[in-house]
């Protein structure tokens, strides 16, 4: 089994910043890519960032110039640096990882989310 966790949410002022973790742990062999998803009230999860094993980052461009994906290798951790942070980024923060586990099965797994509230 891996489980993601997610770190790092808070309420924060306009303006603001936050930076996300995501530990991946359990029966891995190797992760392909890592994402912070994001969705909030009454709307569908959307694809905030994502960053392959190669560090090829692509962004959503409503967080393009605020937002960095990174990732480390030897931690299996995957972060999100959040600066000028806007009311409209409130949202709960998932966390997506593609793995290969140590029996070879490969699938996309999800953490359980991590709130960010932004107040203007």
């Amino acid at each position: 089994q891996v489980q993601l966790v997610e770190s790092g949410g808070g309420l924060v002022q306009a303006g603001g910043s936050l930076r996300l973790s995501c530990v991946a742990s359990g029966s891995i062999n190797s992760i392909n890519a890592m994402g912070w998803y994001r969705q909030a009230p009454g709307k569908q999860r959307e694809l905030a960032a994502d960053i392959t094993s190669g560090g090829i980052t692509n962004y959503a461009d409503s967080v393009k110039g605020r937002f960095t994906i990174s990732r480390d290798d030897t931690k299996n951790t995957v972060y999100l640096r959040m600066n000028s942070l806007k009311p409209e980024d409130t949202a709960i923060y998932y966390c997506k990882a593609n793995v290969r586990t140590r029996s070879y099965y490969r699938g996309d797994y999800w953490g359980q989310g991590t709130q960010v509230t932004v107040s203007s």
